[in-house]
């Protein structure tokens, strides 16, 4: 336990620049509009357009849009049909902004790291706007404004390719040595680890910390109290 918290203090005190995903560390997108829900509506829209044979049957139950967005892309990339699908998944994900949950800790983190001088963006595989949304909701668009960086039409850069954290990282003139980027899924760790940047992963439950840990995260808390407790007494 102290070395894991010695861990987490040195991974804060050298983080001038972190990079947060945006649905977990921020908040929870799907708390009220269920993503569940919202895949299931876009594999309807797809065989409505009679295009019954288009997904596999693993596929067509998927409990994530992104992943029936990512399976049509597979198929048919970059083209029209992706393009409408995407765009009516940023709107399901517009929805869902309003309804969103903050996660517990991250306003007060967010605004105490800006507080203290560092450096904020947001890298996700959710709509930038979506992400815009919720912060202004929340008050803490200028803590990121305007390197909110999210998914776009080249889905095959979605995490874990490390395109869209490079981009935070280029805009900001960030060292990656110097910069902190917070997920929760394994696909966050991969990315960062790829382009080089610490990681520090979040957790709200047993099960996502255990996916993390498996996947190579040497850093996991499950609360961001235990974050800005840190930095605080590090200010």
């Amino acid at each position: 336990m102290a070395e894991e918290t010695e861990n987490l203090r040195e991974l804060i005190k050298n983080a001038r620049y972190v990079i947060f995903d945006f649905d977990g560390p921020i908040c929870r997108l799907f708390a009220r509009h269920k993503a569940e829900r919202i895949a299931a509506d876009l594999v309807e829209w797809l065989e409505g357009r009679g295009l019954h044979g288009l997904l596999s049957d693993l596929e067509r139950q998927s409990l994530d849009p992104q992943e029936v967005l990512r399976a049509v892309d597979r198929r048919h990339p970059q083209s029209d049909l992706v393009e409408e699908l995407e765009e009516r998944l940023t709107k399901e994900e517009l929805r869902a902004a309003s309804s969103a949950w903050p996660t517990e800790y991250a306003d007060p983190l967010i605004r105490t790291w800006k507080a203290v001088g560092a450096h904020l963006a947001i890298a996700t595989n959710n709509s930038p706007r979506a992400a815009k949304r919720y912060l202004t909701t929340r008050g803490l668009t200028e803590c990121f404004s305007p390197h909110i960086y999210g998914r776009t039409q080249d889905l095959h850069r979605l995490k874990p390719d490390p395109h869209c954290l490079v981009r935070a990282m280029n805009a900001l003139g960030a060292d990656p040595t110097a910069t902190l980027m917070i997920g929760d899924t394994p696909s966050d760790y991969v990315a960062a680890f790829s382009a080089g940047v610490p990681f520090l992963g979040y957790a709200r439950h047993e099960a996502k910390a255990k996916l993390l840990r498996e996947a190579g995260a040497q850093s996991v808390v499950g609360s961001l109290a235990s974050v800005r407790r840190i930095l605080t007494d590090q200010a």
